[in-house]
């Protein structure tokens, strides 16, 4: 099968993006990563849009697979290339390749960039030929091209034939809008193929949600480039997401991408780019998701457990993720007791043992506990229910406290909690200030069990998530999920109360004790 030449864009287009915004590290750490997985292409921003994409590029990273590549529009109308200053500012900027882009579509270039349809395919020509007489590998976008083509055909072939003419490397076929079907992304794009000698790629928004199936149309068709973003970040709804294109076409059409052990890092580089962009990895994606692999159902979990193939498509590791087993009432015993497993190790499908950690959980689980997210406190319960987990202290009592703070104090410092333990006779009573009584409880806590335990101190809440069980207004069960770390483990707890304090505190009391009991 052929190669598939990728460019990342999520620099350019992803930054686009609502909600998005990168300072210059930020771009930096993530062209590095890309760079890490072997990603060919790099498109860095436009240089000429703004002075962080300009120092992007003069920062002189040290990629070793990748290669950076500007973005740019073509000249204006009436101008010259050697006079634009957009134009100048990619020649200023030191990169090999650029991305220009260039109105494909009769009604935009009336509309949007009002001039004649001649000026444009001059444009074209001699902002494209104008890169090439300086030795650069010019990629022309061929902006709304799919919408430009229906609209007239022969007009959007005369605009990458001026392309061709001024000596593009390879031509990009752009749904800007996002609103092509794949049926005639296939068509359009084989009839390109079959009208030039010159490679073929292709640009997908994901408007319709259809930019993964459209960019794999285009491959279909011939095209040997494609063009996403991580996690499909873009203008609108969005690009067509790398991170389900690259297994795609590499895992399923066997279409050669990355290397077999980079691909095993597209997981682990999905949620680094996350965590810089502060943009959470949709649970459910495709191959990347934590829920991608994971299986509640009593009758999946028996069926993979015997033969994987039963219900994944293919190895989570080939992805670099790995398959959970969700704890709920749906689970069964298979479930329960591939879990029981890590604390019990020789437990079996007749023990006793698995029925009464069983009843427990359906009993749980009727109250308002789901453990999916909270292994810890799914363990911590199954030990609880067996006698077999070990009380490490005891809250005698606490107190929280929540104030309205004036203007002029620290608004951080919003709630005081006061607690009071016990460890082996030992009693100890602390307090402490938090952004919220939940964070006041969760330092005044560890603070006091620090001096019995130092490795808490080790310890830290990643993420504190809510939620009301029923409609009883302010009187309604809340059940809390708490996921916690000590920097290279993380676990998940929960909680369930009609007292959001309370529920908490059970969550925030499971988190400290799984370390203690595991770590």
């Amino acid at each position: 099968m052929a190669t598939i030449d990728i460019l990342d864009t999520t620099l350019r287009d992803g930054a686009q993006a609502q909600g998005i915004g990168f300072s210059l590290s930020d771009k930096q750490k993530i062209a590095l990563a890309l760079d890490s997985l072997g990603i060919p292409l790099i498109e860095g921003g436009n240089p000429y849009s703004n002075k962080k994409d300009a120092e992007f590029f003069s920062s002189a990273l040290p990629f070793k697979n990748s290669e950076p590549v500007a973005f740019s529009s073509t000249m204006k109308p009436d101008n010259t290339p050697d006079a634009d200053p957009a134009l100048k500012a990619v020649l200023d900027s030191h990169v090999k390749t650029v991305s220009l882009f260039g109105k494909t579509a009769l009604s935009h270039v009336k509309e949007v960039l009002r001039c004649s349809k001649e000026e444009n395919v001059r444009i074209i020509f001699e902002s494209v030929r104008f890169f090439h007489s300086k030795g650069m590998n010019v990629l022309f976008d061929a902006e709304h091209f799919f919408d430009g083509f229906k609209e007239d055909s022969d007009y959007a072939f005369s605009c990458l034939k001026a392309a061709v003419d001024g000596g593009a490397s390879l031509i990009v076929l752009c749904d800007t809008n996002g609103g092509a079907l794949p049926d005639a992304v296939y068509e359009t794009t084989k009839a390109i193929i079959k009208r030039f000698s010159l490679p073929v790629g292709i640009h997908c928004h994901n408007d319709c949600g259809l930019a993964v199936a459209n960019t794999l149309a285009a491959v279909q068709a011939g095209a040997t480039h494609i063009q996403g973003t991580f996690l499909g970040v873009g203008e609108r709804c969005g690009n067509a997401d790398l991170c389900t294109l690259i297994p795609l076409l590499q895992l399923k059409c066997g279409h050669k991408l990355l290397l077999p052990a980079a691909l095993k890092r597209l997981t682990e580089t999905a949620r680094t780019i996350g965590d810089i962009m502060n943009t959470a990895v949709n649970e459910h994606a495709p191959f990347i998701g934590s829920a991608a692999f994971a299986h509640k159902a009593g009758m999946h979990i028996d069926g993979v457990l015997k033969a994987t193939d039963t219900f994944e498509h293919l190895a989570p590791e080939a992805v670099g993720n790995g398959r959970r087993f969700l704890i709920s009432e749906q689970a069964g015993k298979a479930g329960v007791l591939e879990k029981l497993r890590k604390i019990i190790p020789d437990i079996d499908k007749n023990s006793p043992e698995l029925k009464r950690v069983l009843d427990r959980l359906k009993d749980k689980e009727y109250r308002g506990y789901t453990y999916e997210n909270a292994d810890a406190s799914f363990e911590l319960m199954a030990l609880n229910t067996l006698g077999l987990r070990k009380q490490f202290f005891e809250v005698l009592d606490f107190h929280v406290l929540a104030h309205r703070p004036q203007v002029k104090e620290d608004l951080s410092k919003s709630a005081q909690a006061y607690i009071k333990i016990n460890v082996d006779g030992k009693e100890e009573i602390n307090a402490a200030e938090g952004d919220g009584p939940v964070n006041a409880l969760d330092e005044a806590l560890r603070k006091a069990l620090s001096r019995f335990f130092p490795k808490l101190n080790s310890m830290r809440l990643k993420d504190f998530k809510v939620r009301v069980l029923d409609s009883g207004g302010t009187a309604s069960s809340v059940r809390v999920f708490i996921e916690s770390t000590d920097g290279m483990h993380d676990w998940g707890t929960v909680g369930v109360s009609t007292n959001i304090i309370q529920a908490c505190f059970k969550a925030l009391v499971d988190s400290i004790d799984y370390m203690l009991t595991f770590f």
